[in-house]
This record gives structure tokens, C-alpha cells and sequence, in this order.
């Protein structure tokens, strides 16, 4: 009975979520190729969390690096960036503090626009919302994720024939919180503007919208039981103890070439092949399968508030980067007539850096003209930690750069 209890209370306690108390994130700002070094050696010898850029294999001279230290080697860090020379700043003091910071309540059981839903709670919403709007939202499931859960997907627009269509994924990047927040208040910000907002009206009309709330379910799950920064899917890797592969590397766009990892530990992992993981192949599946309709393919990131197009694995231009450019550069302007949130544009290889096997590179060369990229906010002071407070001002900003996309398309494609 006592080795009963004993298993129990283990268990009990294994299943507590990852604490993130005395792990600090820094901004280094590296002005030389000694710097660069220097940081990768750092890297190289400390199990660094890179925040921007998303691994040390892409830090640039003259681009800010954030990244995130276990407790037990933070102060260490701290020590060799000041022996250094080199400029930083400490974004974040106390992760854990942040993160606690994050949710304004920790114990939720309805959903809310305005709040960060677990899984269960998006399932939950998204099949009310779509028995509630019948003529308007339909669900279906997109496919099934490497530990057997659904991935639901909603269509938004009335029904019609021909219908030209527009894709927007969320949820890619685990501990992205804020972009499944997006998805979601999309969704209901156009079955409230129906009939009442003239543009959104025509746009649904119009158009129809694939909108799929949470791509790496599994992954997202994970945040919210175990880890709150992780950042891959769940998959067991062959002959590899670690876990999971980067969504985001795994397409057949110049795959596993620049800008992601062929090592399974690494957050920045390719996986075995294109489309290994059963998350991705069900997305590009569908839009194969719908490629005659699909005019627009939005997937949504955070953070840097930055609007991004083909392409990333590739320094060489797209065959319609001036028109990209200037739907690009005319969503920016939309999105900061509201807040004057600062927003960068361009090409994803020259505006950020190389990152080869993203699904917008992917879905250009399938044929999907508009593919873009949105980061959302911020721009580090919480990057992963974005409080709730500010859920409300990102998505309404982000939502005017989506209509103005949108209208782009149904009035060129």
C-alpha cells in the first residue's frame, strides 16, 4: 500500500507543468563576426532556447538575438556576455513570473476571445460556433494528429458555386499562443460582421475561408500540461531520444537545405522528409486537393511584427514579388491605421533571414500566388509571454490586415 501511494504521489508529481522560475531571456546585439562566434560557442556549450532567430546557425551581424537560460546557467550567461563587451539587455528576469503574468486566471472552463483557450476549450467553441452559424461556418477534420487527435478545420463564407477560397492556419509553433487567439477571433469577428459590415459581407460572399484554429495540436497541448515553451510537434524521432519536429521546416520548399537543423534534438528540426509529420502531410494534402479554388494561404506566427513573403529559402526573387510587395506593404498600412503598431514587410529570406521548408514557400510554388506570413506582436519585450491584455489590440490590428489581403484577392485572382 505504501509503494501504492508512493507510484501515485510520483505521478502526482511528474505531471506538474515545467517551471520556468530564475530563467531569464537576453538580447545580445552582435556587431561583428566575433561576436557571432562567440554567441554560437555560448550556444554550443549551454542548452540555449533561441527566441529570434529560431536557432544559432542563423544569427546575423546587426540583428538582435533573443534567447532564454535555464536558472542553473543564466547568471553564468550573464557573466560571459559582460566579459564580453558585447551589448544586451535582459527582456525577461524571471520567465516563470512572466508567464504567470500571462493569464490573468489560471482555472478556466468557458471560452473567451479575450483570454488563451486550452485544446479541449477551441474543439469545444468551434463546433458551437459552427451549429450556431450553419448557413455561415462549417467544421470538418482536416486529419489526425501523431497522437490520435483531430485537427478540426472551419469553413467561413456563405455557400456558393465556384467559390474562390483563402486559407489561414494557426497554431504552428506551440508556444505561439496568440496566433490560435487570432484564428479564433476571426472566425467570430465575421459571423458578427455579416450583414452589418459592408467590406466583410462582400468578402464572405465572395470568398469562402479555410480556417484552421490549431495545426500542432499535439505540440499545444503539450504547453499548456508540460512545457509551456515548447515549440515542435510530438513525434518520436528514429534511433533519437528527442522529440519532435519544427512543423515549419517540414515542407518540400528547398527542405532541410538553409535555416533549419537535420538533427532531431534541435528545435529547428526538418524531420525524416518532407511532409513526415502526419500534421503537415494532412495540411498540404488538402490544399493539393483544393488548389483550383485556394487563391490565398495566410499562416500566422508569432512574434516580430513582421509580414512576410516568398521567399525564405531562397535569396532569389519571386516571379510576383512586386505584386506581393505591394499587397504586403497596403495590409501593413491597414493594420497600423489602428494602434501605429510598427510592422516591417518583405521578402522572407532578405527581411528576416534563410529558413528553408515553410509552408508559404510551399503553398507559392504549389500554386498559391498570395502566401504570406504574418509575426505577430511583439517585438520581445514578452515575446512567447504576450500578456492576454494585449490579445484584443493584436487580433483587431491583425484582423484589418487580413480583410485588406482578402480584398486584394477577390479583386486580382
Amino acid at each position: 500500500m505504501w509503494f501504492l501511494l508512493l507510484l501515485v504521489s510520483f505521478a502526482a508529481v511528474s505531471a506538474e507543468p515545467r517551471s520556468f522560475h530564475g530563467e531569464k531571456v537576453f538580447r545580445a546585439f552582435p556587431q561583428s563576426a566575433e561576436d557571432v562566434e562567440f554567441l554560437k560557442s555560448i550556444a554550443l556549450n549551454t542548452q540555449l532556447d533561441f527566441w529570434r532567430p529560431e536557432s544559432a546557425d542563423i544569427i546575423q551581424v546587426g540583428q538582435p538575438v533573443d534567447f532564454h537560460t535555464e536558472s542553473h546557467v543564466s547568471y553564468d550567461v550573464q557573466a560571459l556576455l559582460e566579459q564580453s563587451g558585447m551589448h544586451f539587455e535582459i527582456m525577461i528576469d524571471d520567465l516563470q513570473a512572466a508567464l504567470d503574468n500571462q493569464r490573468d486566471s489560471k482555472i478556466r472552463a468557458i471560452h473567451s476571445y479575450e483570454k488563451y483557450n486550452d485544446l479541449d476549450t477551441i474543439n469545444t467553441w468551434s463546433a458551437n460556433i459552427a451549429a450556431q452559424n450553419p448557413g455561415l461556418v462549417s467544421r470538418s477534420v482536416l486529419g489526425t494528429s501523431y497522437e490520435g487527435r483531430p485537427i478540426y478545420l472551419l469553413k467561413v463564407g456563405k455557400s456558393g458555386t465556384n467559390k474562390r477560397a483563402v486559407f489561414i492556419d494557426c497554431g504552428f509553433h506551440a508556444r505561439e499562443w496568440i496566433t490560435p487567439a487570432f484564428c479564433q477571433w476571426f472566425v467570430r469577428e465575421a459571423v458578427n460582421s455579416y450583414g452589418s459590415d459592408a467590406q466583410f459581407t462582400n468578402l464572405l460572399n465572395n470568398l469562402d475561408f479555410y480556417v484552421l484554429p490549431v495545426l500542432n495540436v499535439d505540440g499545444y497541448v503539450y504547453t499548456w500540461t508540460s512545457n509551456r515553451m515548447w515549440r515542435k510537434t510530438r513525434s518520436v524521432n528514429r534511433n533519437s531520444s528527442c522529440i519532435g519536429t519544427d512543423p515549419n521546416r517540414n515542407f518540400n520548399a528547398g527542405w532541410c537545405t538553409v535555416g533549419a537543423s537535420s538533427r532531431a534534438c534541435d528545435d529547428t528540426y526538418c524531420g525524416s522528409a518532407p511532409e513526415s509529420e502526419s500534421e503537415t502531410r494532412a495540411l498540404a494534402n488538402f490544399i493539393r486537393s483544393n488548389i483550383g479554388s485556394i487563391k490565398g494561404y495566410l499562416t500566422i506566427h508569432s512574434y516580430s511584427q513582421m509580414l512576410l513573403f516568398p521567399y525564405s529559402y531562397t535569396y532569389s526573387l519571386a516571379k510576383d514579388h512586386t505584386e506581393l510587395n505591394t499587397v504586403a506593404k497596403n495590409a501593413v498600412t491597414q493594420l497600423t491605421s489602428l494602434y501605429g503598431t510598427k510592422y516591417t514587410y518583405g521578402a522572407g529570406g532578405t527581411t528576416i533571414y534563410l529558413a528553408a521548408g515553410g509552408s508559404d514557400d510551399w503553398a507559392y510554388d504549389a500554386g498559391v500566388k498570395y502566401s504570406f506570413t504574418f509575426e505577430l506582436r511583439d517585438t520581445g519585450r514578452y515575446g512567447f509571454a504576450l500578456p492576454e491584455t494585449l490579445i484584443r489590440p493584436t487580433c483587431a490590428e491583425t484582423l484589418l490586415a487580413v480583410k485588406s489581403i482578402a480584398n486584394h484577392i477577390l479583386n486580382n485572382a
